[in-house]
């Protein structure tokens, strides 16, 4: 027998857990992926679990999780998004029929193509988000283990583009805006004690996910309504990624290939009609407004904000442009993933059985 009580054993698992998902954040950071501490967790704690390591994250950290990312997700949102809506009417339009239609579609497709209960497959088709996806996933609507394999073949598909624009252009490296005012430690802490009141409200009211959407609710309604302007703390939300990483890769422990393969298949063809999709509409609206197609086309792409400014920028085109649909498609999905949420756990109530 080995010398760990169940308790110490727990612990050991516990801390083997976070730091298989801080390496695999680490890595993927160094090679520059996007959402690198949270795809490279959830990846590297994946392969743990599949290989036979034991993965575990309990149920209290879990609750820690949620919160974290809804307040993480109410602190990014930008106080001035909502006034971006009036700068290209016809651009900023097709992006939300184009959301529209992504979800629909390849959510759609997922459900009768591969059966995927509608849980899974709606979170799934969502292009942007992940950790607000990730966390709505860990809470028990759809398929944790699914999603993450779709989401991430996304992520990789749309950034091949990246690192063979930065190949053969010479270009430097394009990075988002960074934040230079942080929540102080009272700030935190009251921010934390509204959030996780307004998630137990939400949990009393049996909406779904309600503790990550009731964070992500009281922080964004604080952060529009002027009461805060600064940004969570660098090292807070690295940690929130690490364990939201830890988080859905422990879901993958006792994971079949059969499983894996089908989601893998699920994530290719999801990605290949969002991209078509996205061509689509890109050309239509190229029709209506005098600017270049790839401009367009950057703008209205769900990929990651950096690898689409750094093309713009070699490309010569508006990264305003570019920037400001990308802060506008994040923000409508920050009401459209709850929403969906809420509807797929309306129409299928059992539809999480199994998956906690």
């Amino acid at each position: 027998m080995p010398a760990f009580s169940v308790s110490s054993r727990t612990i050991f698992c516990v801390l083997l857990t976070l730091a298989v998902s801080a390496a695999g954040g680490g890595i993927a950071m160094l090679l520059g992926l996007p959402a690198g501490w949270l795809m490279g967790g959830a990846l590297a704690v994946t392969i743990a679990a599949m290989a036979g390591l034991p993965m575990i994250l309990p149920d209290g950290l879990r609750n820690v999780v949620f919160v974290l990312i809804g307040m993480s997700m109410g602190a990014s949102v930008a106080p001035d998004s909502l006034q971006l809506l009036g700068s290209w009417p016809i651009s900023l339009a097709a992006l939300a029929i184009e959301l529209v239609i992504i979800v629909a579609m390849t959510g759609w497709m997922l459900t009768k193509v591969f059966k995927l209960d509608p849980g899974t497959a709606y979170l799934s088709s969502f292009p942007g988000h992940l950790s607000f996806v990730m966390g709505i996933a860990a809470t028990g609507i759809g398929n944790a283990r699914q999603i993450v394999i779709i989401q991430v073949i996304r992520i990789l598909m749309l950034t091949i583009a990246v690192p063979i624009g930065a190949v053969f252009l010479p270009i430097d490296h394009f990075a988002t805006e960074m934040a230079s005012e942080f929540l102080s430690p009272l700030q935190l802490v009251l921010l934390a004690a509204v959030c996780i009141a307004a998630g137990l409200v939400f949990m009393r009211l049996k909406v779904p996910a309600g503790m990550v959407l009731g964070a992500m609710a009281a922080a964004t309604a604080a952060k529009l309504g002027g009461l805060y302007t600064e940004a969570m703390p660098t090292l807070l939300v690295v940690a929130t990624f690490v364990l939201t990483g830890a988080l859905i890769g422990s879901r993958f422990v006792g994971i079949t290939r059969t499983e894996f393969m089908a989601a893998a298949k699920g994530g290719l063809i999801a990605t290949a009609m969002t991209v078509s999709i996205v061509t689509v509409m890109a050309l239509g609206v190229a029709q209506l407004v005098d600017m270049p197609f790839g401009q367009i086309w950057l703008g209205l792409s769900p990929g990651a904000l950096e690898g689409m400014g750094a093309l713009g920028i070699a490309l010569g085109y508006d990264t305003a442009f570019i920037a400001a649909h990308h802060v506008i498609r994040l923000l409508l999905l920050s009401f459209a993933i709850p929403a969906v949420a809420i509807m797929v756990r309306r129409m299928v109530p059992q539809a999480q059985d199994g998956h906690n």
